[in-house]
């Protein structure tokens, strides 16, 4: 039930994400797995048969399934979901269904076949609740939404910047936050929650009438997200980060990106200010369509975290920062903030940590500073890219060709699209999961001039074992 329960919310509860999920190997292999068809099995055999020996075997299965689960929670590998309300109310509603469920069907003679029944369904029957309660999680949301908006109009001085795209807006968000906290009094969207409801709850527990400004990252899986979320936010600055492929899957095209990401340029008053990243065919080209005041930023930048620092610098310098200020800001930000701070691991393993997430731009930008700044052995640890729709295979080869051409190793840790990256990186590419085995591979790579690049979200473990005393 708490697996489930986490992968919907890691999903954000959006019904094509979750299914985009099984279209993944690692989303394949939650049922096509040898553990799954023997449940098949013995269900299929509790369907005619009810002896002893099939309830000997599948008592003696479901021992071996618990010692494994139990050695996994020993380890701290079990995925359960972060305990919010929600999350708290659907699990009640859950446990609650699993209790009438046993008190109903094990009272019957034919109590293995219910078991293995509810064992194989369990699935079905958590995502029927999820998807039950969405009608009141919309009419909620909805009315936090309007509170939010009441809220909002009552304080007319506050100045909102809105930042959006589909890479760069965290760290875009971040590091204007920190220019402008030296001059007002600035809010800025928590790390990890830049969907309407998070942004909405923001506004109505955190806004308060003495902040000034409110630097907003807004995210979004389909066409309408961020013009909802303006439409209480009310920006009068936007930021356009970069357009890339990322969440295909969800809004169907990249046409349908570019229109989502344009809502909120669109969404800006008529003495409203758009910023774009110039690094950026798509923002380009929409900055040539936008008819209010618009700047272009970045066009010297060397690196990903680069545009996004001048980006922030670009909008605090229309808003009266000085020269003096902006590259006083610039040098605090660049050592608070930025930019790829090495870490050292176990053995003298140097390493750079990109482990919240991964984006095509985020990766060849990193791939192409280690070839810049290190002259020793480079290697990359990374799983496959996710929701990139019928872009992925493409987005994976020009991945794999960078690798070819910067990397002495590259260790991809989920199956998805290996083989597009390994067609293109040859021999440097290597599938592998197991994060002990993972770093047996990389931990003679110690020199002063080897480097390692974390990247998206690979198994905590790695990263444990690298920092580990």
């Amino acid at each position: 039930v708490l697996f489930w329960l986490y992968l919907w919310q890691l999903k954000e509860y959006h019904w094509g994400r979750f299914l985009a999920h099984f279209r993944t190997e690692k989303g394949k292999r939650i049922f096509a797995n040898p553990v799954f068809l023997f449940k098949t099995l013995l269900f299929l055999g509790a369907i005619k048969i009810n002896s002893v020996f099939l309830i000997s075997i599948a008592l003696l299965f479901y021992f071996v399934e618990f010692l494994r689960f139990l050695q996994k929670t020993l380890k701290r590998l079990t995925l359960k979901p972060v305990f919010t309300k929600k999350i708290i109310f659907l699990a009640t509603i859950n446990f609650s269904f699993l209790i009438f469920y046993f008190l109903i069907f094990f009272e019957k003679s034919s109590y293995l076949f219910w078991f293995l029944f509810f064992d194989l369904f369990i699935p079905f029957f958590v995502s029927g609740i999820v998807l039950f309660f969405q009608p009141l999680t919309v009419f909620l949301r909805k009315r936090c939404l309007k509170k939010a908006k009441k809220k909002r109009e009552t304080l007319e001085d506050l100045l909102v910047i809105g930042i959006t795209g589909s890479y760069g807006k965290s760290l875009t968000k971040e590091i204007l936050a920190e220019i402008l906290s030296e001059r007002y009094s600035v809010l800025k969207t928590k790390r990890n929650e830049n969907s309407e409801i998070a942004i909405a709850r923001l506004v109505l527990e955190d806004l308060k009438p003495e902040h000034q400004v409110l630097v907003a990252e807004i995210g979004a899986y389909n066409r309408g997200k961020i013009k909802e979320v303006c439409s209480f936010l009310k920006p009068k600055i936007g930021i356009l980060t970069g357009i890339n492929e990322q969440h295909m899957a969800t809004f169907g095209s990249q046409e349908d990106i570019i229109k989502g990401k344009y809502e909120l340029i669109e969404s800006l008053p008529p003495d409203g200010m758009a910023f774009f990243n110039a690094k950026n065919e798509y923002c380009r080209q929409l900055y040539e369509k936008t008819k209010i005041k618009k700047f272009l930023y970045g066009q010297k930048a060397g690196s990903f975290e680069e545009e996004n620092l001048f980006g922030a610098m670009a909008v605090a310098r229309e808003l009266g920062f000085s020269q003096e200020e902006l590259s006083r800001a610039s040098e605090k930000v660049r050592k608070k903030i930025l930019f790829f701070k090495i870490k050292k691991g176990r053995g003298g393993i140097n390493f750079l940590d990109f482990t919240y997430s991964a984006n095509p731009n985020s990766v060849l930008s990193h791939l192409k500073y280690l070839e810049e700044k290190f002259s020793g052995k480079k290697i990359i640890i990374m799983p496959s890219l996710i929701e990139l729709g019928r872009s992925a295979r493409e987005v994976h080869r020009r991945i794999g060709r960078e690798i070819a051409q910067v990397c002495d190793l590259a260790i991809i840790t989920s199956k998805d699209y290996f083989k597009e990256i390994k067609s293109e990186a040859g021999e440097k590419a290597i599938f592998l999961q197991d994060p002990e085995k993972i770093f047996e591979k990389i931990k003679n790579f110690s020199s002063s001039q080897d480097i390692i690049l974390l990247e998206g979200r690979i198994p905590k473990k790695i990263k444990e074992l690298l920092l580990k005393a």
